[in-house]
């Protein structure tokens, strides 16, 4: 069995093994191959029978020069990248890994959250540099402290991973709704369940957790953040393509929304011309909110489980099936 792996490098910068997948047959690692398409990825395929991508993107033309392949495992929970559909056609099954980071992606999104309400690392660097040794008052803040305890946090899209958001605000006492196309008894435990110009009326904090769908592409967009209260603050580290950059950075500039904690942008990596990296109270980093070694071995655990299932003939995580 021969396997590669086309882009490697963000699961296993080096902190976790291989050696799980070696077991299956000659494993070939890249650490990166492309992020577009290329005749890089039909070389480096090659007669393989197994591809394992992240980001790197598998089209229509690929399959059909490579004709060997028999599966393509995801190094993730999105599988936009590839072509699943004429994978099916073609009999070569597309499998994902869809739970791995449901609690430090929570985390993660409270993390913005809170960054933005204290500023902790900007204040630190401040301290290094002595403003506080060479301060007249006992303190100082450079930014507005605000307390988030009977704010009400609205979240989009209560999935596994909105809920884990959702029972982190519940414990800071502010009062949480959220607006999902599907309602669970799960989601009625940690939040309550409201029309979406509702949360957007009432949210004081607003977080992204949906999936990128035709209905909430472009979701935050200028009708429904003029439908927001002023000062708003917006969390997404969900999916870029949920946003109207230009529209969210027309609103941080104009102080309709207090500030934006983003983990993800429309194209990444971020060009130099994306409108928000200048915006007022914007935080981006870059993708990372899945990025813990926990959940990044989860990733290689729940990978090495679906080719083995795979390999025995009772597949799971198929999402071409």
């Amino acid at each position: 069995m021969k396997i590669v792996v086309l882009d490697g490098y963000t699961e296993n910068p080096g902190d976790l093994s291989w050696n799980s997948i070696r077991k299956f047959g000659e494993v070939e690692i890249y650490d990166r191959t492309a992020y577009e398409d290329s005749p890089l990825i039909v070389e480096r395929i090659g007669d393989a029978e197994i591809v394992i991508v992240n980001k790197t993107p598998i089209t229509k033309d690929t399959i059909n020069k490579c004709q060997n392949i028999k599966l393509i495992a995801v190094l993730a929970t999105g599988y936009n990248v590839i072509d699943y559909e004429y994978a099916k056609e073609k009999g070569i099954m597309v499998v994902n890994v869809p739970t791995y980071g449901t609690q430090i992606v929570g985390q993660y999104a409270v993390g913005l959250l809170m960054e933005i309400c204290s500023h902790y690392g900007y204040h630190a660097e401040t301290v290094k540099n002595g403003k506080w040794a060479n301060n007249p008052d006992w303190c100082y803040w450079d930014y507005p402290m605000i307390e988030l305890y009977g704010k009400t946090a609205g979240i989009i899209g209560l999935g596994r991973i909105g809920q884990a958001t959702a029972k982190i605000l519940n414990a800071l006492d502010m009062n949480v709704i959220a607006y999902d196309a599907y309602q669970s008894e799960a989601g009625k435990k940690v939040a309550e369940y409201v029309e979406l110009d509702e949360l957007l009326a009432k949210s004081d904090v607003i977080f992204l957790h949906c999936p990128l769908f035709p209905e909430t592409d472009g979701i935050i967009n200028k009708e429904n953040i003029a439908k927001m209260k002023d000062g708003v603050i917006l969390i997404n580290n969900s999916r870029g393509q949920l946003v109207v950059e230009q529209d969210l950075a027309d609103a941080l500039n104009e102080g309709k929304v207090y500030a934006a904690g983003l983990d993800v942008v429309s194209a990444e990596p971020i060009r130099e011309d994306n409108p928000l990296i200048n915006a007022k109270n914007c935080l981006i980093t870059p993708h990372i909110s899945w990025a813990a070694k926990e959940s990044r071995q989860r990733i290689m655990d729940i990978t090495e489980n679906n080719i083995e299932q795979f390999l025995r003939g009772d597949p799971v995580n198929v999402v071409n099936k």
